[in-house]
């Protein structure tokens, strides 16, 4: 088990003995920092965070360079750090700045072309101090009459998860949490000096702690282009051919992807794409993953393991290594965690988090319930069976995991959206979007060799195709590509009544 990290521990405290002589330990498409550099340039703006009065701190910028300088130069000052997450609406964004009390900024130069709404509201309420890291430093004009809302002691970082509702809660988790879940993941993997590359924001805390402090830990590159190098546009719209390119070009060891990334490299594997031979870790996290994908990914020279994690949790909670790996689990707990199953649940204790924002009675937890329906096998392997909220009962009286069903139909690369509803219902109906150029047809036979693989009440009897991916619909899917079931529910409400007036196959119960 790794050792535990201070109450006042910093990622400096981790890192190798020969860190700061090392050559190249963080780049982007602007900067190339060594050891010493990354300390330096952190220690100066941690000096100049600490002689201004705010205590709460929020980023707002894209991948990069000056992105993680700011995270570590929080931790240097020992002030709590909220990572706006880009894709968030203006809305979300102004809920999470105000329900956490932010009294500074930190802005980067370009976030008026992606946001000009919120920069606009941060410009009005903030003034300009002066400029860090390539950071704008921002404080705000008039400080509140009323008491800031209540953090819990020793947070370290907010993160805000975007969940099922259009108020996100503030997830409050203290630096020492956060370096523990790192050094047990650098432990687990044992890979000496890997170099990985950034898919996902720097803001979701997946790839924070697992793909920025873990590969430091271990000796490691971390490569933070911006989000547009990697083909991402907005929250919705991704090329391929520059994600494919840009992995090509950086030639990386680990990545970390959500489901929906995973389709995309195994769809433009099948088109041609080869992977580079350096790729020797691929974390897929998010939501379940068949193991007819993990083993359709494999067979294209994606080495992909699935994991599991939570934000109360400080991240990741379980993973699949080439050590110890059952593709269809979501791999063995970390050694410092403890898992059960209560009534069905996943519980999670050994490293909670601290607490939500402004809500008192939620802190000092000492396990998570995390309402996640799963089971641990006989060798510790644990299996994800899908929400406890999403559980679906027929009108037969029969319980059923949507994001199963789901995951067996998504295991073909013609699908690239897939949301099954049917509560209450005699029957399953989905709503398909599946890749360019794929007919009906083949959606019809792919469908009836799934439905010939489950049982009577989890086979889908009618479905509809959707020619826009539901990303590309407002608030319909969250950033590691889960549904929003009760938005996407109401948004086609008429086309899923519809799919039930429809004659389906016979109907067993």
């Amino acid at each position: 088990m790794p050792a535990i990290p201070a109450c006042g521990a910093t990622l400096f405290d981790l890192l190798p003995a020969d860190f700061s002589r090392r050559s190249c330990v963080l780049r982007d498409r602007h900067h190339t920092l060594s050891g010493g550099e990354l300390i330096a340039q952190a220690s100066r703006l941690a000096g100049r965070l600490s002689a201004l009065p705010g205590q709460r701190i929020a980023v707002f910028a894209d991948n990069g360079v000056p992105w993680l300088v700011a995270d570590l130069a929080c931790q240097l000052a020992a002030k709590p750090l909220l990572p706006l997450p880009g894709f968030f609406s203006t809305t979300q964004l102004i809920h999470a700045i105000t329900e956490a009390g932010i009294e500074l900024v930190l802005l980067a130069a370009d976030s008026a072309g992606s946001n000009p709404v919120f920069t606009r509201y941060l410009t009005s309420h903030f003034q300009g101090v002066d400029t860090h890291s390539g950071l704008q430093l921002l404080a705000r004009r008039n400080r509140p009459s009323s008491p800031l809302p209540p953090l819990p002691q020793g947070t370290g970082k907010i993160t805000y998860t975007s969940g099922s509702t259009g108020a996100p809660r503030g997830v409050c988790l203290g630096n020492a949490q956060l370096l523990r879940q790192a050094a047990a993941l650098a432990a687990t993997l044992g890979l000496a000096n890997p170099r990985h590359l950034c898919l996902l924001p720097l803001s979701v805390l997946l790839e924070n702690v697992a793909g920025v402090y873990c590969p430091l830990i271990a000796g490691g590159e971390v490569i933070v282009p911006p989000q547009g190098d990697l083909g991402f546009s907005g929250s919705s719209t991704l090329d391929t051919a520059k994600l494919t390119a840009a992995i090509s070009h950086y030639q990386p060891q680990t990545l970390i992807l959500t489901p929906q990334l995973l389709a995309v490299l195994v769809a433009a594997c099948a088109a041609g794409w080869r992977a580079p031979a350096s790729l020797v870790f691929i974390a897929v996290g998010g939501s379940r993953v068949a193991a007819a994908t993990i083993a359709a990914a494999r067979e294209f020279g994606l080495p992909v393991f699935e994991g599991y994690g939570l934000s109360e949790c400080a991240s990741v909670v379980s993973l699949n290594t080439p050590a110890a790996d059952r593709p269809g689990s979501a791999g063995k707990p970390l050694a410092h965690l403890r898992v059960t199953v209560v009534a069905g649940e996943v519980v999670v204790a050994g490293n909670p988090f601290l607490g939500y924002v402004g809500d008192p009675a939620s802190w000092g937890q000492g396990a998570i319930a995390s309402g996640d329906l799963g089971r641990l096998d006989n060798d510790g392997y644990l299996h994800l069976e899908g929400r406890r909220k999403n559980l679906l009962i027929s009108s037969f009286g029969r319980n059923i995991s949507p994001e199963w069903v789901e995951s067996e139909i998504s295991a073909n690369t013609l699908i690239r959206d897939c949301v099954v509803f049917g509560d209450a219902r005699p029957f399953l109906v989905a709503m398909i979007h599946p890749r360019p150029g794929v007919t009906d047809g083949a959606i019809e036979r792919w469908l009836a060799e799934v439905n010939g693989r489950l049982p009577d009440y989890a086979r889908v009897r009618n479905w509809q195709r959707l020619e826009t991916p539901l990303a590309e619909f407002p608030g319909l899917m969250t950033a590691t590509g889960k549904p929003r079931r009760e938005a996407i529910h109401t948004h086609f409400l008429p086309t899923i009544e519809a799919l039930y007036h429809l004659k389906p196959e016979a109907v067993s119960p």
